[in-house]
């Protein structure tokens, strides 16, 4: 058990994801706004790596819509299915951020593939699969 989880519920983090979320889905602002605000909120390194992110999913998938996702950056289908998203690394303490993709993304290869990806920096190789990726995701 990790030391913030209480004996009976939820950490503070996965708190506070449950009320982005919950907030998410009352709110009326546009997603481009909403993911602007996520990364104006994450600590410097996390945000370059995250508005990179951003940056490469709209050129790469510009019909995917920007959004939040329990408080993070996300990318939807014209359903309204998030495709893929960007987990910063302090939003759950964790030691690097995560680039990941949901069932709705079209990366089925055999009976096993990645969906998440661990990120401490993007160099052009990693901008060049993940564009990749996001094409493919979106095929």
């Amino acid at each position: 058990m990790s030391p913030t989880r209480s004996k009976e519920g939820f950490t503070a983090e996965e708190k506070a994801a449950m009320r982005a979320r919950a907030k998410e889905l009352k709110a009326a602002e546009d997603g481009e706004t909403a993911v602007r605000a996520a990364l104006a909120k994450m600590k410097p390194d996390d945000r370059a790596l995250g508005e990179r992110i951003h940056a490469l999913v709209q050129e790469t998938a510009p019909d995917l819509v920007p959004k939040t996702w329990y408080g993070m950056p996300a990318y939807a289908n014209k359903d309204g299915k998030v495709i893929c998203y960007f987990k910063n690394a302090g939003k759950f303490k964790m030691r690097y951020s995560e680039f990941g993709f949901n069932e709705t993304a079209n990366l089925d290869e055999g009976s096993m593939w990645p969906i998440v990806y661990a990120l401490t920096k993007l160099t052009k190789s990693d901008e060049a699969r993940i564009a990749k990726l996001v094409e493919q995701a979106v095929s």
